[in-house]
């Protein structure tokens, strides 16, 4: 809590009146949250975390402040481009500034932008809205961009894994206003869409520097419709068919 002295304030037996503000707080981090709800897919399957872990339109709740267990807090998978949002209260997120943190070549940047993401639910008025400013944080790090079409790329970076990021608020004045810390335990590189058997992904992949993905690396869900529902499904769809290869860096 902040107390300040009131603009008006009386003193009283030598004590004077105060107004006591809440602290700044980063209360959410919100990745994209489709398919977070029963509301989102065409099974009506409820695919949200669990309530102490997952808002349905805000996202994850922050687990920890302490440096110690960062680790709790998401994202802990990444890939070039990624991005989630910090939703914060009692704080004008406009006049802070965040220092880019960078650990193995993986570089996390925190940046106000105007959020024109679909997902993002804005009143439904005429003329509309305009987009939410939101403080955006964006990763960026080792890709095969150049290389996706090529049989035996050469070898990229491959960063050293676990990686502790501290993304710290601050004023114009250069005090810590906030901050939020996670704790990056796999770093994804993306083919896009290229149709490949196999064992030529996994070439691909290992040509890297990095490994085919399993199932297990993609997703921690639990399919509790059949041993070939939806859930487990989805992801070995997306390995049989070639259509999206994720490749992983060794945990």
């Amino acid at each position: 809590m902040l107390a300040l002295g009131a603009k008006n304030s009386r003193e009283v037996n030598n004590c004077s009146d105060a107004i006591i503000l809440p602290s700044p707080v980063i209360n959410f981090v919100r990745p994209n949250p489709f398919w977070g709800s029963t509301d989102d897919n065409a099974w009506r399957r409820n695919f949200a975390g669990p309530a102490d872990m997952w808002q349905l339109k805000k996202g994850f709740f922050v687990q920890s402040i302490d440096p110690a267990s960062y680790a709790l807090n998401f994202p802990t998978t990444g890939a070039n481009g990624l991005y989630f949002d910090l939703l914060m209260d009692n704080v004008d997120e406009s006049e802070l500034t965040w220092a880019p943190v960078t650990h193995e070549g993986i570089t996390a940047t925190v940046k106000r932008v105007s959020a024109t993401d679909h997902w993002i639910e804005r009143p439904p008025t005429w003329p509309p809205t305009p987009p939410d400013v939101v403080t955006r944080v964006i990763l960026t790090g080792p890709e095969a961009q150049a290389q996706i079409n090529i049989a035996k790329p050469t070898r990229i970076t491959v960063p050293r894994l676990p990686q502790t990021f501290e993304l710290v608020g601050r004023d114009n004045h250069g005090n810590e206003i906030v901050k939020y810390g996670f704790v990056l335990q796999k770093w994804f590189v993306n083919r896009w869409i290229h149709d490949e058997s196999p064992d030529k992904q996994s070439l691909w992949c290992s040509n890297l520097g990095y490994r085919f993905p399993k199932s297990q690396n993609l997703t921690n869900a639990v399919c509790t419709m059949s041993r070939d529902g939806p859930v487990v499904v989805q992801v070995l769809l997306v390995l049989r068919r070639h259509q999206v290869v994720i490749i992983t860096s060794v945990e």
